[in-house]
């Protein structure tokens, strides 16, 4: 029944972002070719991506059914790769796991594209957190190994780089690099030029 449901949600759902996301990150070609998104899916990090994109959007626009049935596929995904990205997460195309064990982000967040996070890292929330929170990080932000991200109320801007093994519980400002050394936090401002 997972697979039927599943299968019902790609030919008659509400899924046009879907295949928006599977031609840019398994396809990743101009055009769209059914060949291309079965033969590259077997690859390791696309095959999560092909099956936690189509889990999410099931979660996000399906029917109860449907909805139920991406519960079941999220939880074998996490089973199967310990990579654990909540349903209702709003991510933007280019979403990139170079390693997926220990990844957990939760459902209340909205990032934006070229998203890059690395293993043993967690978005999540303050157990005081409101539930009307959401974290949000921007466009092109690239997260080191073994961070942590923690509070609903977080804001990461565009183009920010986090340094491995980094705490992070407060804003950061767009094009920028975070580092966390043992007894502060280091913000260094990038020169970003006009001219390009």
């Amino acid at each position: 029944m997972l697979y039927l449901h599943s299968l019902l949600f790609v030919i008659f759902g509400k899924n046009e972002k879907l295949w928006y996301y599977w031609q840019m990150e398994i396809i990743r070609r101009p055009y769209f070719s059914v060949v291309r998104l079965l033969r590259e899916k077997k690859l390791r990090h696309r095959n999560f991506l092909f099956w936690w994109r189509l889990a999410n959007e099931m979660y996000i626009n399906g029917n109860k059914p449907q909805r139920k049935a991406a519960e079941k596929l999220n939880n074998k995904l996490i089973e199967r790769f310990g990579c654990e990205i909540g349903l209702g997460a709003h991510i933007g195309k280019g979403l990139m796991i170079p390693h997926h064990s220990g990844i957990v982000i939760h459902s209340l967040v909205d990032i934006g594209e070229n998203f890059v996070i690395r293993q043993n890292t967690v978005i999540g929330q303050i157990d005081t957190d409101s539930k009307a929170l959401r974290i949000s990080i921007g466009n092109n932000v690239d997260i080191g190994a073994n961070t942590c991200i923690i509070g609903l109320s977080v804001k990461i801007g565009d183009n920010v780089k986090i340094g491995a093994m980094s705490f992070i519980k407060s804003n950061i400002p767009s094009n920028c690099t975070y580092i966390t050394d043992k007894t502060s936090r280091i913000i260094i401002k990038e020169n970003i030029s006009d001219d390009i």
